[in-house]
């Protein structure tokens, strides 16, 4: 029987927190304030702390899909009747033995499982770790390509935490390259109405508090870094990006909450329900009248983690169907569609204008369906073309278990 992944009930507390959250709201008319506490003097914002906990959960749920991959490639290349031989069965020198079920590393298939992934998870130093290989290497039933370069090496869930500080810098810069190239018409309201404004002033450039960030450019910023780690730990970058993509949306559906403390990314004036109420000093000049306002954010949360559940599904039961990269475009796909829909009801967007005419089209839809386009066309050309790599191989039983040795 499968167990249930610890993630699941994360997911749980934080879909009822939002939910008593947003039906307090809509009974009160209140938003909990910006600032969660202050320490020392300087407030540290809800806004924050959301769109840190979203990229932790999304972190943590791609940290154990790498680790399913792992076992499934562990399982597909060795034996079990190998996997369970005990180290001392197994031929590995005593003093190994020793070592390693000090451990708690008793059969073989546990020796060959951490050294695969990385020696140094052993905590061995580096002529141990040789000595050890060479040990291994030395036992009859093992083959050379488990120790030299394991199939489930590529799965290392610590990759992830390794990768996230790179990823997450190169996003946010991008992000934010991606606002100051296209700022809301908001931004007027401190002098920048064009990207130029933003050079004029460079101040501005790192006012983040004054102006925004653009997912957009957040994804293209992440993608560079996962291609320079990928590349750098001799990786596969499609197959990475697969697996980033289910966390990054779920990322996404709980960091939109942070929208909901600051009371912005609000819709068009609304009288539906579901309506949040935004103060005064929040609302853009043009709608100072109206009180009730569609939760634009809440939708995006919504969307996106729907997004997460069909990824999901498809990593964790499609995978052997699907060619590398094709979940990461089904993501792209997917949040330009829901991006599109938002920008229906978004009223700070700034509309394409063509030989200085304002065409009523907003820039993020524009993206949105290019983004959308190709990703589509880049996955149907690749089917028909057969050039790309096959779908990931069946990777065996996953109830035997990598732990059971």
């Amino acid at each position: 029987m499968r167990r249930i992944e610890p993630y699941w009930y994360a997911i749980a507390i934080f879909l009822v927190v939002a939910a008593a959250l947003f039906t307090y709201h809509l009974i009160t008319g209140v938003t909990p304030p910006r600032a969660a506490i202050t320490i020392l003097g300087f407030p540290i914002y809800w806004y924050g702390l959301w769109i840190i906990a979203g990229v932790v959960m999304g972190a943590w749920v791609v940290s154990r899909l790498a680790a399913e991959r792992a076992e499934k490639a562990f399982l597909a290349a060795v034996p079990e009747t190998t996997a369970r031989l005990s180290l001392a069965e197994a031929g590995l020198p005593e003093t190994w033995a020793t070592r390693l079920a000090e451990r708690e590393v008793t059969t073989l298939g546990q020796a060959l499982w951490e050294y695969g992934l990385d020696p140094r998870r052993l905590g061995l130093k580096k002529p141990e770790q040789a000595d050890l290989g060479e040990a291994l290497l030395a036992i009859p039933a093992v083959e050379p390509a488990w120790v030299e370069n394991a199939p489930w090496r590529q799965w290392n869930p610590d990759h992830v935490w390794n990768a996230l500080i790179l990823i997450l810098i190169l996003a946010l810069i991008g992000a934010r390259l991606y606002h100051i190239l296209t700022p809301s018409p908001s931004m007027a309201a401190i002098g920048i109405y064009s990207p130029l404004d933003y050079f004029r002033n460079p101040l501005q450039l790192l006012n983040f508090r004054g102006g925004g960030l653009g997912i957009y450019g957040g994804i293209l910023g992440g993608l560079l870094g996962l291609i320079i780690y990928t590349r750098r730990n001799r990786l596969q970058t499609l197959g990475w990006a697969d697996l980033a993509v289910v966390g990054l949306a779920l990322g996404q559906a709980i960091g939109r909450w942070g929208n909901f403390f600051n009371q912005e990314l609000y819709g068009r004036p609304t009288t539906v329900p579901w309506a949040i109420s935004i103060d005064p000093i929040y609302r853009l000049p043009d709608y100072a009248a109206f009180e009730k306002f569609h939760p634009a954010f809440l939708y995006e949360s919504l969307w996106s983690l729907l997004t997460f559940f069909v990824l999901l599904w498809l990593v964790r039961r499609r995978s052997d169907r699907l060619w590398p990269g094709e979940v990461f475009a089904f993501y792209l796909i997917a949040y330009a569609v829901g991006r599109s829909l938002l920008e229906l009801v978004r009223l700070d967007s700034r509309a394409v204008a063509l030989f200085g005419l304002e065409t009523g089209v907003a820039v993020a839809t524009l993206v949105s369906i290019l983004v959308a386009v190709v990703a589509a066309a880049w996955m149907i050309i690749r089917r028909l073309t057969r050039r790309a790599d096959p779908p990931l191989p069946p990777s065996g039983d996953a109830e035997r278990g990598v732990s059971a040795g």
